[in-house]
C-alpha cells in the first residue's frame, strides 16, 4: 500500500479527542463517586459511642454531619458473613442533638478536629460543569450523526459543499488507450483535449471552448469511462459526481452544492466536470409538485446559471451522461450550454474484438480462444456486457481448476449471460417430449425460411425461466430491417406453437412468451414502421417509449378508438397469417420435424452443424419456393 493511501486511512480513522476527554472526565467522576460512597469502613453511631466509652478512639474529625477517626485497636466488623478489621472509621451524626457526646469525648481524652463542609474546587467544577458538558456533547454528537446521514462531510457548517470526487492530474491514469471502440466519439474529444492543452492557439483565432458535452447512450456503453479518459488525456483535474448527489432533504442544498462545485472547478481551471445521470435533475421544468420551488428545479436552474457564467479565460468543460435525452429540459441542451451531443452506439464487431482483448490482457488464455469469432457471436453486447463475459469465463475456468481460460469457458459464460444458468428441473418424459417438439418447430421453420438469422444451437436443458432455448445469431450487425425479414421473424417465433398443433393437435402454455414477442413485433410493424396496407405510412405512439430499451413508459395514446380497432385487426392478421405459414411448412416437413425432435431428445443440445447434417435441406429449392410477400 502506498503512502498516500496510508495517509487517507489514517485520516479516515482519526480519533475524536473531544469525546475521549469527555469520556475520561465522566469515568473519573464516577470512580471518585464510588470511592466517596464506599461503606467498608462505616460503623453505626452506637458502635462509635461504645468505642468512646472503651477508650478505643484516639481522635475524630467532624465535617458537617460526618464523623471520621482512628481506632487505637482494630475494630472487628461483620460484612456479608465475613469479619473485617478496620483501623479508621466513618459514621453519621443523628439529626437531633446528642448532649452525651461531648462529655464522653472529653472524659475519654479524644482529640476533636472540626473542618468546614465547603467542597474543593475540583469537586465544585465537576458538580457544576460536568452536566452541562454532557448535554452540550450529546447535542454535538447528534448533530454530527444527522449530518452524516444527510450526506454531510462531518460538520454542521459544510453539508452544502459539493460532494464531487476530485481526480487530480497525477491520479487520472485512464486514457483513450483504455477505451476500446467508440472511435467516432473519441474524434469529437480530440480538439477539446487540444484546446485544454493549448488554449492560446484557439483563442488567437477567436474560437471559444464548448461549454458542455452531452453523452447519450444505453447503460454500460462507456460514457463514464470516456469522460475519465478525456481528463486523463488532457491531464487536467476531473470532478465526478452523480446527478442524484445534488439533492438532499433540505431545500437549497442542491443549488449550494452546484455553486461550490463550479467555484472549485474554476479555481482549478482548466478542468472537467462530469455529471453522471443528469436526467435525475435535468428533467423538463414545470412538471414537479413543487412548481418553481421544487428542489430539483432549483438545482437545475443553478446549473444553467453557472454554465452561462463562464468567462472566456475559464477553461471549464461540463460533460454529462444520460440514457434519457428525451426528458431533458430544452434550456439545458441548447447551444451555449451543451453545445455538443454525442451518441454512443453499441460497439460493432471490430470494436467488440478490441474490447474483449483489452479486458483479457491480464488473463492466461488458451490458444483455442478466438476473439474474432467470439466478437461475431456477441452482437448487441455493450462494453460492460463484454467485460462481464470475460469475468464469467475466468470464474468458470477457476471453478474447474484450469490453469488457462479456453474457448469453452467463454462459450459457457456467453450462454449463461444470454440464456441464463442451467437449472436442475426434472421434467417427466411427456413434458420433455413436448419441449423437444416445441424447440424443433422453431429450428425447422428457421431452416425452411431463407434470410432469417442463422441457428446457432438448440437445447432442451432448462435455462433461466425457459424450459428450452433456440438460439439465433445474426451473421452481421443489422441497423435496417425489411418488412419481409420481420414477417419471417414472426413465423419463426410462432414455430414452436405451430409444432404443437402439427404433432399434438393442441397448444400449451409453453408458447406464452412467444406470443408476447410476436404481438409486440407485429404492433411495431403496424404502428411505428408503416408496414400495414390498411393503416398506411403513419406512426401511432401508444405512449412514451424509452429511446434505448424500447419499453413503453406511459399508457397514453394519440389515436382514436376506431383506429385502435383497425390496428388490433392488422396485428391479428399478421400473427395469424405467419402462424398459418409456420404450420404449413411443418406439415410439409413433418418427417424432418419428428427426426429432429428425436435427435434432440437423445442429445439434449444440438449445434448448427449437427442440425444441417441431420436435415440435409436443399437451400436452392427453399429459396425458389419462398412465397412470403410483404404487402404494403
Amino acid at each position: 500500500m502506498d503512502k498516500k493511501k496510508q495517509n487517507q486511512q489514517i485520516k479516515a480513522y482519526k480519533p475524536n479527542y473531544f469525546f475521549i476527554i469527555l469520556f475520561s472526565l465522566t469515568l473519573g467522576y464516577l470512580i471518585f463517586s464510588i470511592f466517596q460512597t464506599s461503606n467498608e469502613n462505616s460503623i453505626s453511631y452506637t458502635d462509635f459511642k461504645e468505642n468512646i466509652k472503651n477508650h478505643n478512639i484516639s481522635g475524630i474529625t467532624i465535617t458537617g454531619n460526618e464523623i471520621t477517626g482512628d481506632f487505637n485497636n482494630p475494630f472487628k466488623k461483620q460484612i456479608n458473613g465475613n469479619t473485617l478489621e478496620i483501623k479508621n472509621f466513618k459514621t453519621i451524626k443523628p439529626s437531633f442533638d446528642d448532649p452525651e457526646l461531648l462529655p464522653m469525648l472529653e472524659e475519654s481524652n479524644v482529640k476533636i478536629d472540626v473542618k468546614s463542609t465547603q467542597r474543593s474546587w475540583f469537586q465544585m467544577l465537576l458538580i457544576n460543569l460536568l452536566p452541562w458538558i454532557l448535554i452540550i456533547g450529546f447535542f454535538i454528537f447528534i448533530s454530527r450523526r444527522m449530518q452524516e446521514n444527510m450526506g454531510g462531510q462531518g460538520s454542521i457548517f459544510n453539508f452544502a459543499q459539493s460532494k464531487a470526487k476530485l481526480y487530480q492530474k497525477s491520479s487520472s491514469k485512464t486514457t483513450f488507450k483504455d477505451v476500446a471502440g467508440l472511435d467516432n466519439a473519441k474524434k469529437e474529444f480530440f480538439e477539446i483535449i487540444d484546446f485544454l492543452k493549448n488554449p492560446k492557439k484557439y483563442i488567437a483565432l477567436g474560437a471559444e471552448l464548448p461549454r458542455g458535452i452531452l453523452l447519450i447512450g444505453p447503460p454500460g456503453n462507456g460514457k463514464t469511462l470516456l469522460a475519465r479518459a478525456t481528463a486523463g488525456e488532457a491531464e487536467v483535474p476531473f470532478y465526478s459526481i452523480s446527478g442524484s448527489e445534488f439533492i438532499e432533504m433540505l431545500v437549497g442544498v442542491g443549488a449550494s452544492r452546484v455553486r461550490d462545485m463550479f467555484k472549485k472547478a474554476k479555481k482549478d481551471s482548466p478542468s472537467i466536470i462530469f455529471i453522471d445521470e443528469i436526467d435525475s435533475i435535468g428533467r423538463i421544468r414545470g412538471t414537479g409538485l413543487g412548481g418553481g420551488h421544487d428542489e430539483r428545479e432549483q438545482t437545475l436552474n443553478q446549473i444553467l446559471s453557472e454554465m452561462d457564467g463562464f468567462e472566456p479565460h475559464e477553461s471549464v468543460i461540463v460533460i454529462a451522461a444520460t440514457n434519457r435525452p428525451d426528458v431533458l429540459d430544452p434550456a439545458l441542451i441548447r447551444p451555449g450550454r451543451f453545445d455538443r451531443q454525442i451518441t454512443l452506439d453499441l460497439p460493432h464487431k471490430e470494436a467488440r474484438k478490441r474490447i474483449l482483448g483489452l479486458h483479457s490482457q491480464k488473463i492466461k488464455l488458451s490458444d483455442s480462444v478466438d476473439f474474432d469469432s467470439l466478437a461475431a457471436r456477441t452482437i448487441g453486447f455493450t462494453g460492460a456486457d463484454l467485460k462481464n463475459l470475460v469475468n464469467e469465463a475466468v470464474l468458470l475456468a477457476a471453478r474447474d481448476n484450469k490453469k488457462e481460460v479456453d474457448i469453452n469457458d467463454f462459450e459457457k459464460a456467453r450462454d449463461k449471460i444470454i440464456l441464463g444458468i442451467e437449472r436442475d428441473d426434472l421434467m417427466n418424459e411427456e413434458e420433455k417430449e413436448l419441449v423437444a417438439y416445441h424447440e424443433s418447430g422453431h429450428t425447422l421453420v428457421a431452416k425452411l425460411l431463407p434470410g432469417v438469422d442463422p441457428i446457432k444451437k438448440v437445447t432442451i436443458i432448462p435455462r433461466g425461466r425457459a424450459l428450452g432455448v433456440t438460439e439465433q445469431i445474426p451473421e452481421e450487425d443489422k441497423h435496417n430491417l425489411s418488412c419481409t425479414y420481420l414477417y419471417k421473424r414472426i413465423a419463426v417465433i410462432l414455430g414452436g406453437r405451430a409444432a404443437e398443433k402439427v404433432i399434438f393437435k393442441e397448444v400449451t402454455t409453453g408458447a406464452s412468451n412467444d406470443l408476447k414477442q410476436a404481438t409486440s413485433l407485429a404492433r411495431k410493424m403496424v404502428c411505428q414502421f408503416g408496414m400495414s396496407k390498411n393503416i398506411g405510412p403513419v406512426a401511432f405512439n401508444k405512449g412514451e417509449t424509452h429511446p434505448f430499451l424500447g419499453k413503453e413508459l406511459t399508457e397514453q395514446k394519440d389515436f382514436s378508438e376506431n383506429t385502435a380497432k383497425i390496428i388490433d385487426e392488422e396485428v391479428k392478421d399478421i400473427i395469424s397469417s405467419m402462424e398459418e405459414k409456420a404450420v404449413n411448412l411443418l406439415e410439409e416437413n413433418k418427417e424432418k420435424l419428428i427426426r429432429l425432435s428425436k435427435k434432440l431428445l437423445k442429445e439434449e443440445t444440438l449445434e448448427n452443424e449437427d442440425i444441417d447434417k441431420l436435415l440435409a435441406l436443399d437451400q436452392e429449392k427453399i429459396k425458389k419456393d419462398e412465397k412470403i410477400i410483404c404487402n404494403v
